[in-house]
């Protein structure tokens, strides 16, 4: 990810993509040179785009900027709600955050709940390839150990990702890790109340 000058090559990419995941909304392109607050781009139209679910205010989302009765405080603790970025300080225009990385050729929460920062937990689970003696195997061709990580597939996308998901106001990283973990992993939604509390053992040693 690239700074607000929009030096790095091929920045913020992931931010870009077309259309928005989950919808048929078209992003207006914006080339790489232009990513950069810094660079100056009068004719810089962004779509509008949140998608419906959001809009139907369900508790993890904010209400519409517009609302009268809302008034968020950014770059700051917000209640229960964390809106300060762990990239520092970002700019309001408009009344509305901007992205801190650039422009996306998007403006709106597309499928994010918070206006502002919206903080994921995603757990790394790694160990060591080994033999059926416990032994660590090497790769034919590094000669170098195999590390192995834990990961999904998204059903949304089919892509492969690292488990994980958005922390609750007021939750302390490690019990969204524990859950993120416990459901998108192990599909503890799905278990009875005896191997949930099975899975929280074993994901509290872990």
């Amino acid at each position: 990810m690239s700074g607000s000058n929009g030096s790095k090559e091929n920045s913020h990419n992931k931010a870009r993509t077309s259309p928005y995941p989950g919808s048929k909304v078209e992003r207006s392109q914006v080339p790489n040179e232009k990513v950069g607050w810094l660079v100056e781009w009068q004719d810089y139209k962004p779509v509008e785009y949140t998608a419906v679910s959001v809009l139907a205010g369900p508790r993890w989302a904010d209400p519409q900027i517009s609302e009268s009765n809302f008034s968020p405080k950014f770059n700051e603790k917000d209640g229960h709600v964390e809106r300060k970025s762990k990239n520092g300080l970002y700019e309001i225009e408009n009344g509305r955050p901007r992205n801190p990385a650039g422009r996306t050729g998007l403006v709106g929460r597309g499928l994010l709940g918070r206006w502002g920062p919206n903080h994921a937990a995603d757990p790394i689970i790694t160990r060591w390839k080994r033999d059926s003696s416990g032994n660590k195997i090497m790769h034919p061709v590094s000669g170098k150990h195999i590390l192995q990580f834990v990961a999904i597939k998204r059903k949304d996308c089919g892509e492969w990702a690292i488990p994980g998901g958005m922390v609750d106001p007021g939750e302390k990283i490690s019990a969204t890790l524990k859950r993120e973990f416990g459901e998108e992993a192990l599909n503890s939604l799905q278990k009875t109340s005896a191997e949930k509390r099975e899975i929280e053992e074993k994901l509290h040693k872990l």
